[in-house]
């Protein structure tokens, strides 16, 4: 179940109340198109309601890692599985929920491996990455900055060449 963006989040300037999305699907369901169109939606609903403009390289680091937290939960955990998005003044939260009660670690970088990368690419693109195993599941959360640290350097470094 997906409900339109319009309807969770409050017109009007004020960039002191955050926007939230929120997404759930049935096993099989859930695409990680689906997910990353989500991101640039709220992103691009942002200014309007009177936050802060967010810098395209912190948009395709929060497309990447909700891409790769989306996949993670299709190919790891049967059933449904969920995501939510919240922007305040200083964070985007990404977080996905899905059915698998295993504790997911990074796997060590290998260049010759396909696949195994994504908790590792959202670790590198986030602040922190918090999982909350759950009995039904567990809950992984990312959180991005939105705004420039005082110190005058970039906001993250992107797993994506800038």
């Amino acid at each position: 179940m997906v409900i339109p963006l319009s309807k969770q989040t409050a017109d009007g300037p004020n960039e002191e109340t955050p926007l939230y999305y929120g997404a759930t699907w049935d096993e099989g369901a859930a695409q990680a198109a689906d997910a990353r169109r989500s991101v640039r939606a709220l992103l691009a609903h942002a200014p309007r309601t009177g936050h802060t403009v967010v810098p395209p390289a912190l948009a395709m680091d929060a497309e990447l890692a909700v891409s790769e937290l989306i996949t993670n939960a299709i190919r790891h955990a049967p059933g449904a599985c969920g995501m939510t998005l919240r922007m305040s003044k200083q964070e985007l939260t990404i977080t996905v929920w899905d059915s698998s009660t295993e504790q997911p670690a990074p796997k060590k970088a290998d260049p010759h491996r396909i696949s195994g990368h994504g908790l590792h690419l959202v670790q590198t693109v986030s602040e922190k990455v918090v999982v909350a195993l759950r009995a039904t599941g567990k809950l992984i959360t990312a959180y991005l900055p939105v705004a420039p640290p005082n110190t005058g350097s970039p906001l993250l470094p992107s797993a994506i060449p800038h």
